[in-house]
Formats: C-alpha cells, structure tokens, sequence
C-alpha cells in the first residue's frame, strides 16, 4: 500500500460543538476500537461504509452495533456517505487520489447529501466518530465526509490513532 501519510489533527475554527472524531479499524481489533471509543468518550459512532460488512470479528454492522450498545453507544449506519465500489477498488490499488474524486462526484447524489445533512446535525449535538476501515485518514473517506461536516460546524476535527 502506498499511502501512509497524513497528518493526526486537521484544525479548523475554535469548537463551540465538541470535536468530530474519526476512526478507522484496519490492523485492529474491535476490541481495541471499542476501548478508543470509550476512552474518547464518544456519544454517537457513525459508520460511514457503502458496504457495512467486515472479515474482521465483530466489525459487521449487528455485531459492532451490538458491541457499541453494551458500552453504551449508539450505532448509526449512513450509507450515502460510503465509497462507491470504484472508488474503494481505486483505494485498494493505491491510489487516493482517484478514489478522492470518485467520492467528490459521488458526494453530489441526493443520497448523499441527505446523508451529509443528518452528520452534521448530529455532529453539533453529540461527541460523534467517523468509523471506515482505512487506518491513514488522509486515503480515506471520512476524511473528505470530516472537512464537510468541520466546514459547516466549525468542528476541530481529531483522528483517533491506534
């Protein structure tokens, strides 16, 4: 994989709503993820994959809701803000910068939008986290879904690490 890059802390206006986290589970264990989350005390997990599916133990969309329940977190699922297949193909690949403008388009679609516009409702009520697979913010998604929430909240942004 070639992207490995990215800055921990994407700074944006003073917070008057509390930060937006984000997260990504590759090369952990839900276990793990679970722990950050409690640790961030976070309110609200919002899973931003097209596809809610993992090989990963416990990272499917009933068995990580269901683990986040017994914490004590909510779990809500908003499929529009998921990477289109060629997109993740693109990511897959190595190439970020394709699977960025592949979303950017993707991100017009009214389902999106809807999408984007319930994110960033929660995310000025609530201690919201961004979940995706990647690991490196700066090649995923969330990271794009981030600065559009951050932009219109006025959110700092914080990248969860391992």
């Amino acid at each position: 994989r070639r992207c490995r890059a990215g800055a921990a802390v994407l700074m944006r206006a003073p917070a008057a709503a509390p930060e937006l986290l984000t997260i990504g589970y590759e090369a952990r264990t839900i276990q793990d993820v679970l722990a950050t989350l409690a640790a961030a005390r976070v309110d609200l997990l919002s899973d931003g994959r097209a596809r809610p599916r993992s090989r990963k133990p416990g990272g499917s969309k009933r068995q990580l809701a269901a683990a986040l329940d017994a914490q004590g977190i909510p779990y809500v699922h908003l499929q529009g803000l998921g990477t289109p297949k060629p997109g993740r193909d693109a990511a897959r690949s190595g190439h970020p910068e394709i699977m960025h403008r592949i979303f950017h388009d993707h991100m017009t679609s009214d389902r999106a939008q809807a999408d984007l516009a319930q994110a960033k409702s929660l995310a000025r009520e609530r201690r919201v986290c961004l979940l995706c697979f990647e690991r490196d913010p700066a090649c995923c998604h969330r990271r794009i879904v981030a600065e559009m929430i951050a932009d219109a909240t006025g959110q700092r942004v914080v990248d969860l690490a391992p």
